[in-house]
């Protein structure tokens, strides 16, 4: 199998490019990598690829006023159709632009939008949406790069950057078959319509299969594909485990006292992680949180952690552990990358952290798939709330975080002295509500984890294998 491998932003290449993903793949055939990862930080991911491999960057998009009003249009039918919690949120915000020209086109966007909130009026905007976007002079570079380096499926590790449409379409326009990633859990529920019209679709479980023929009701059940995430296969590898002592001798801890993990998310989506840090830290100097614990700070990849400043001055005996990860400045978020140190430092992180505190992250899954305690955070530490309303009615109403709730799989603090509450039962014994970690595990994530690479290659491979036989393929979902 000739496979390229379409990777627009640093999740992607985390995800696919540092773990076991390009082994499973070079095993299967020759690989080529059309990825977003500026100049300088190609190197680390060019050497761990053992293969030959053809990197190409992507070519930035030349796509004129009228297609980008028809994408900006998809979405907002796609949004106001599905009509989720956070789409809701989203739509309820004024347009947001720097120039009249600009909110004029979203505001026309967001109109023709509402008026194609259909099944109907959504596949018309899509048709009308590749037809002019085929059009692009981008759509022809990839298709001459295409012609000459021949795949036989193309792969994107992340469905929802505008990047994506372009090689997408010049492959379809080949005949060569296109499969992306549904690349995290609320991508589906609480992000934006996926950018290109793909022929196969690669979910974490059944539950995210299903979440996907929901709200995409035009994709051919026959054509999801159940496959797990690469993004927990660090987990499952024993190599990038330090010994407890040598973990807690790093970051300079005792490690006979509690270790807390508090995980930040972005600015913008959690800009009360600074008050909230404090408000754990006072409690622990307060007396409020027992055992002598010790606060781990791990900001979001994205965060260039200059907001935590103030916190970080005020209470010296903070852990600060930000993610070993590489950014350009000036450059967009999408372009920070990961390190392969990076994946070490998580896996310690989540293997000796007694418990993780959040704002409804991600980070839920990981610390639950190391049988770790959870608190979420549901106050606002800032008065009047930085997101325009309580934090209790934000994320915690969105549909991708009800099962955490639903199974009781984390505490949700809605005070401070909640969150000391909560903390010391955890702390008093981290198996309390063991068994809703294992259920919400089970739902989100297929097992075993060490499977998920070699589970994508194969379902890859029969795709290439059906187009060879010059038939699209039928295939059924796979389940382990």
């Amino acid at each position: 199998m000739r496979l390229a491998l379409l990777v627009p932003d640093g999740v992607g290449a985390r995800n696919f490019l540092l773990g076991a993903f390009p082994e499973a793949a070079e095993a299967a055939g020759p690989l080529a990598v059309l990825h977003g990862i500026p100049e300088m930080l190609l190197p680390p991911f060019a050497a761990h690829l053992a293969g030959e491999t053809t990197w190409r960057a992507l070519t930035p998009s030349g796509e004129g006023r009228v297609v980008t009003a028809l994408r900006n249009s998809l979405g907002y039918a796609h949004m106001y159709w599905a009509n989720t919690q956070a789409m809701r949120r989203r739509l309820a915000r004024p347009v947001a632009a720097t120039t009249l020209a600009r909110r004029a086109l979203l505001e026309t966007a967001r109109a023709v939008g509402r008026v194609a909130a259909s099944p109907s009026g959504i596949a018309v905007l899509d048709q009308c949406h590749r037809r002019l976007a085929g059009r692009d002079a981008v759509v022809g570079d990839y298709r001459r790069f295409f012609e000459q380096w021949a795949p036989d499926v193309l792969f994107c590790t992340h469905q929802r950057p505008a990047e994506i449409v372009a090689p997408v379409l010049a492959a379809q326009s080949m005949g060569i078959p296109t499969a992306t990633f549904i690349f995290s859990w609320d991508n589906l529920t609480s992000k934006g319509r996926i950018a290109a019209p793909f022929d196969h679709y690669f979910t974490w479980s059944e539950h995210m299969r299903a979440e996907l023929l929901r709200y995409y009701p035009d994709v051919d059940p026959a054509r999801v594909h159940v496959v797990g995430t690469p993004q927990f296969e660090l987990y499952a590898r024993p190599e990038l485990c330090s010994t407890r002592e040598t973990f807690f001798h790093e970051i300079g801890a005792d490690p006979l006292r509690p270790l807390i993990c508090y995980s930040g998310g972005d600015a913008g989506t959690c800009p009360d992680d600074p008050g909230h840090l404090r408000v754990l830290l006072e409690l622990i100097r307060s007396g409020a949180i027992a055992g002598g614990a010790r606060v781990l700070l791990r900001p979001s990849p994205v965060d260039s952690g200059e907001r935590f400043d103030a916190v970080r001055a005020a209470f010296p005996e903070l852990i600060y552990s930000p993610p070993l990860w590489s950014r350009v400045p000036g450059m967009a978020w999408s372009r920070v990358m990961p390190t392969a140190a990076d994946l070490r430092l998580l896996a310690n992180v989540a293997r000796y952290s007694t418990l993780n505190v959040n704002t409804a992250s991600t980070m839920t899954l990981d610390f639950a798939l190391h049988d770790r305690p959870v608190v979420n955070i549901a106050f606002d530490a800032t008065v009047p709330p930085p997101l325009g309303v309580p934090l209790r009615e934000m994320y915690y109403r969105f549909e991708h975080y009800q099962p955490v709730l639903a199974l009781g799989a984390a505490r949700v603090a809605d005070s401070p002295a909640d969150l000391a509450r909560c903390v010391n039962e955890y702390v008093e014994d981290p198996s309390r509500d063991r068994e809703a970690r294992r259920r919400l595990v089970e739902l989100e994530v297929l097992q075993p984890l060490d499977g998920a690479s070699q589970r994508i290659v194969a379902a890859l491979g029969r795709i290439a294998e059906g187009r060879s036989a010059g038939s699209k393929p039928h295939l059924t979902p796979m389940s382990g």
